[in-house]
């Protein structure tokens, strides 16, 4: 074995050296957040067993382990107890650091939770999180700047999605990434002040969205005429329709879709084989059709006059909302999913029996409390720091609240910024996918006898990635 010794300490140097030199590369390649989080790293980890017996995260174990046990003599004083302390595994990231600990008898979730505050300080954190991580693990997040104070942007790459239905829309107060799920949601309901972050959202969403030709969108934008001169001009190539803040024009369009929706209905039966589409997913033939209803208000007001054209834009609205109530309620299991957007969503901007059916609301900034329980509803009032009315400030811009399904109370998201020429980029490259759903419904039902509707296989080519 002496005669090995050297061979082996060579091979321990070269192997520590080499693992010093990724470290090395890591930190040198690193931006200047992780670098900074990476030296943070290293803190928790050489003061960890220190930290936890100060915290009351150790266990006192009076057994003596089993070398303590064979190597005790009979006369001879008791082996002192040992104590335990709990094993961690720390990753830096932009933000601060995710450790990843075990539990310990009486010392489980709830003690680590209590803890935090200790933790978050001795670490120099914002704030931190505790939550589970499986049978016997905890996960503790440390976030040393705050998120939702740090804007992000966002380029889209132009690749396949590999979910038309996941809408990733963040990170949360812990740069955790949240998405949500579209799949069997008939609605969604996005509110906010001028200028707080709804347009970019939405921007990201049909982005990341357009390489498919499973979906199709059409958009509704109740605050321009046309289409160049509003938000959604750089997108509209990758819309099969578009209509601006002519009531007639809009009414048609409504019924367009209410008469898709129908003849879906009544084929998707014999076609699909499902009564819900979401049981084999979208496809080219069937896509996944996204309404987009921007300063919804506009399509919904209630005119009040006696004079012949009021009455006229009076029902004309009235006729909208019950044609966006027929999307909205019967939409869902033939794929048609309607975003609602409106700077507050009040009863008097979308009727409450649109509103209240869908199941997914964002809010970003809100001046009043009324505005934010009519997008989050009443349980915000319970949560006083979640509430967008808190987020007024113009670092919060790009900041949205919303509730998660799985989680307690109210989540804060920052969603990323789009540039008007990534838009642009992506819909010029996705506008030969662009299709009308009738027709795409109408090739569908010519060809159910000879193929396969659900598993046509085309959802076109990526995007060229972004230059650097």
């Amino acid at each position: 074995m002496t005669g090995h010794a050297p061979q082996a300490l060579l091979i321990a140097a070269v192997l520590a050296g080499m693992w010093l030199l990724l470290v090395v590369i890591r930190y040198v390649r690193a931006d200047r957040g992780t670098r900074v989080s990476m030296r943070q790293a290293v803190r928790v980890r050489w003061g960890w067993v220190r930290l936890a017996r100060m915290a009351g995260l150790t266990v006192t174990d009076k057994t003596p382990g089993l070398l303590a046990q064979i190597t005790a003599q009979k006369d001879g004083p008791a082996p002192a107890p040992r104590v335990l302390t709990p094993r961690i595994k720390v990753k830096p990231d932009r933000f601060g650091v995710i450790v990843r600990a075990r539990t310990l008898p009486q010392v489980g979730l709830e003690e680590y939770q209590k803890a935090a505050r200790f933790l978050a300080d001795a670490w120099r954190c914002t704030r931190v999180s505790v939550l589970p991580d499986g049978p016997g693990k905890v996960v503790i997040r440390g976030v040393r700047s705050d998120p939702l104070t740090t804007p992000t942007e966002h380029r889209p790459t132009g690749r396949l999605p590999e979910d038309v239905a996941r809408w990733e829309l963040g990170v949360d107060e812990y740069a955790a990434p949240v998405c949500v799920s579209l799949a069997n949601v008939p609605g969604v309901t996005v509110a906010g002040t001028p200028g707080a972050g709804k347009t970019s959202g939405i921007n990201k969403f049909v982005c990341d969205l357009a390489p498919s030709a499973a979906v199709q969108f059409v958009a509704f934008d109740g605050k321009v005429s046309r289409a160049e001169e509003g938000d959604y001009a750089d997108l509209v190539k990758r819309m099969f329709a578009f209509c601006g803040d002519d009531l007639d024009e809009a009414n048609a369009l409504f019924k367009r879709l209410v008469e898709l929706r129908r003849r879906r209905s009544s084929v998707i039966r014999d076609v699909l084989g499902v009564k819900n589409v979401w049981h084999v997913g979208p496809s080219r033939l069937w896509p996944l059709t996204v309404v987009l209803i921007d300063e919804a208000h506009t399509f919904f007001r209630e005119y009040k006059g006696s004079d012949a054209e009021t009455k006229r834009l009076a029902a004309l609205t009235a006729e909208n909302a019950r044609l966006v109530e027929d999307l909205v309620k019967k939409g869902r299991s033939v794929g048609i999913l309607t975003i609602l957007i409106s700077q507050k969503t009040t009863g008097d901007a979308i009727p409450t029996f649109i509103r209240d059916v869908c199941p997914v609301g964002l809010s970003f900034a809100q001046k009043t409390v009324e505005a934010a329980v009519a997008a989050l509803g009443d349980d915000i009032r319970n949560w006083p720091d979640a509430s967008p009315v808190t987020l007024q400030d113009p670092a919060y811009v790009g900041v949205a609240v919303m509730a998660m399904q799985g989680r307690p109370g109210f989540t804060r998201i920052r969603t990323p910024y789009v540039s008007d020429a990534d838009a642009a980029r992506i819909a010029e490259a996705t506008s030969h996918l662009t299709a009308d759903p009738a027709l795409c419904l109408d090739a569908l039902l010519d060809t159910t006898s000879n193929t396969n509707p659900g598993d046509d296989g085309q959802d076109g080519p990526a995007v060229p990635l972004a230059k650097p």
